[in-house]
């Protein structure tokens, strides 16, 4: 059974930090591409960022030097790193495991308050 398990959101002033983790199981870690996605109301779900298993990040244009994504293979656990944060960081963020399969979390609630 495949579980990904988010933490780490909250409520953060704007220009404050959080570090979200999502620890894995179920799977061969190691060999998925992991992400973070993003969903505000009333919006899609969006790419936040992404890390392959070597640990190549990539990153959507508006965290750009913001946001890190990190992994650690030896915990089976995905981190993303969020600072300056601003009102339109806020949303539901999930946590995503992609290679064989396509795998989702139940998500974390971050708030941004200005």
């Amino acid at each position: 059974q495949v579980k990904l398990v988010e933490s780490g959101g909250g409520l953060v002033q704007a220009g404050g930090s959080l570090r979200l983790s999502c620890a894995a199981s179920g799977i061969a870690f190691s060999l998925y591409v992991m992400g973070w996605y993003r969903q505000a109301p009333g919006k899609q779900r969006e790419l936040v960022a992404t890390v392959t298993p070597g640990g190549r990040p990539n990153y959507a244009d508006s965290v750009k030097g913001r946001f890190t994504i990190s992994r650690d293979n030896a915990k089976n656990t995905v981190y993303l790193q969020m600072n300056n944060l601003k009102s339109e960081d806020t949303g539901v963020y999930y946590c995503n495991a992609q290679w064989q399969g396509d795998y989702w979390g139940q998500g974390t609630q971050v708030t941004v308050s200005t």
